[in-house]
């Protein structure tokens, strides 16, 4: 399956999130909101369908590809969602170190049986290496986790929808991808439903 339509079904995550967050932990999502979320995946949905057809072809859909992007939207959902109403009170610096051990003691017996263990260790792979552990593991997610417990569901869900617009306009500054009108109409349209969705009004 290909990334976009893949990050297009995840991004249904906010909507399912919000569903949820209602009965689960009681929180209320206004109408304002509510046409918030829908905004912002028409806005996902506009800069994912630019690559998707560029083309010309339909991007092929397998059970297995489907299955994935589901596990992964219902996992982010469930994660989330726990965390809210169960990992309040846990300290951000130790819940997020035990959440990390648990994961490596299931991925590390994995790597022997799928990968090679050799690792060729150059100065590009030490920058993604110290990027994916310094910003996106311990900035990004303690982040993350501030903002699931100060912040209501929808609030904070909805900032998935900047994720693909933003990584399409990085794509194009850092490697020259292609930024047609229709991604850039979705950048401002997914911003303009995560505006409507987490402030307040007066």
């Amino acid at each position: 399956m290909p990334a976009g339509l893949s990050a297009l079904i995840v991004s249904l995550q906010p909507i399912l999130s919000a569903l949820i967050a209602g009965r689960l932990l009681g929180e209320r999502v206004v109408a304002r909101q509510w046409f918030g979320l829908l905004l912002g995946l028409a806005g996902v949905g506009m800069v994912v369908s630019e690559k998707l057809f560029a083309g010309g072809a339909v991007p092929a859909i397998t059970v297995a590809t489907m299955s994935a992007a589901l596990i992964a939207l219902f996992s982010t959902t469930g994660g989330t969602l726990y965390q809210k109403r169960f990992g309040a009170a846990i300290p951000l610096l130790g819940g997020t170190a035990v959440q990390y051990m648990a994961a490596a003691g299931l991925m590390i017996p994995l790597t022997f049986l799928f990968e090679e263990q050799i690792i060729d260790w150059t100065p590009q792979l030490l920058f993604a290496l110290s990027w994916l552990v310094l910003v996106l593991s311990l900035g990004a997610i303690l982040l993350l986790m501030g903002l699931i417990r100060s912040r209501s569901t929808a609030r904070v869900t909805s900032l998935f929808y900047l994720v693909p617009p933003a990584t399409a306009l990085q794509a194009y500054l850092l490697f020259g991808e292609q930024l047609g009108p229709l991604s850039l109409l979705g950048l401002v349209v997914a911003s303009a439903g995560v505006a409507l969705v987490v402030t307040s009004r007066s």
